[in-house]
């Protein structure tokens, strides 16, 4: 059985962090464990109240299942802070965790911050240069990379900026674009590859960023390529849209099983 590892926080709406990845891993058909870096009250309206674990802790979390386990790839979401990006960081290198995708969580949907000034300097200088692949959207390549994208070319020259901190593919997702199709681009500092992918419309987009990037490290994890992998994480999410199952008054959560409701001939 192939193991996926989460780094990432609680969400207690269960649409995005640490449950929504390890639904994803499962749908995906890779075990899942986890790391909680923070714990969030939290609904579809958004962010109530949150609270980041010590870091010692996130560190004991990870060593604890890769000493027994093992993991075959993972992924980072709500860091929160300085000292548990750098504690993650530490494990990554120490523990020699493979094949890590960093979702750059820096504000929530609804707007809250989910990670601090000092802790995006340290996931700029400490976590990126261990990635296998960083995957912000639009808003999050335009603070790692420093500039506005308003354009292709402006796009482009944020991956460029952002690979320059060291990861080996920037996955940079088309979700916030005003394009009918979602086009997210990757660059492996040689060659820019679009993908495009059909624009599910409804508001039930909790947490896609966190799916998103699970799924990257589900099929990392089960052996394929970052490119053989972009298609597929692209089409789960967009199965995961359109059978959201309609909850919350806010941005609610998808649907992460889609495909078992619709074995069972039904949905949610």
């Amino acid at each position: 059985m192939r193991i996926a590892l989460t780094i990432a926080g609680s969400d207690s709406s269960a649409g995005a962090g640490i449950q929504a990845d390890l639904k994803t891993f499962a749908a995906n058909g890779v075990y899942g464990v986890c790391a909680i870096t923070a714990v969030t009250a939290q609904n579809t309206t958004g962010i109530i109240a949150a609270a980041p674990l010590a870091a010692d802790l996130v560190t004991a979390q990870i060593e604890a299942v890769v000493a027994d386990l093992g993991v075959h790839a993972a992924k980072t979401g709500m860091l929160a802070n300085a000292a548990i990006v750098e504690a993650v960081a530490a494990a990554v290198e120490d523990l020699e965790i493979p094949l890590l995708v960093v979702d750059p969580v820096i504000v929530a949907t609804s707007g809250e911050p989910l990670l601090d000034d000092e802790g995006l300097l340290a996931m700029k200088k400490e976590l990126m240069s261990r990635a296998h692949a960083v995957t912000p959207n639009i808003p999050e390549a335009e603070v790692l990379s420093g500039i506005s994208i308003r354009t292709e070319q402006d796009r482009r020259e944020a991956a460029r900026r952002i690979f320059a901190l060291g990861p080996v593919y920037v996955v940079i997702t088309g979700g916030h674009a005003s394009s009918e199709r979602i086009v997210d681009l990757v660059y492996d500092g040689e060659v820019f590859t679009d993908y495009a992918a059909e624009r599910v419309a409804g508001r039930h987009t909790h947490g896609t960023g966190c799916a998103f990037s699970a799924a990257l490290a589900s099929q990392l994890a089960l052996g394929r390529s970052l490119h053989e992998a972009v298609p597929l994480a692209q089409e789960y999410l967009a199965g995961a849209i359109r059978h959201a199952p309609g909850l919350g008054r806010g941005a609610g959560p998808m649907n992460h099983f889609w495909r078992l409701d619709l074995d069972r001939g039904g949905r949610l």
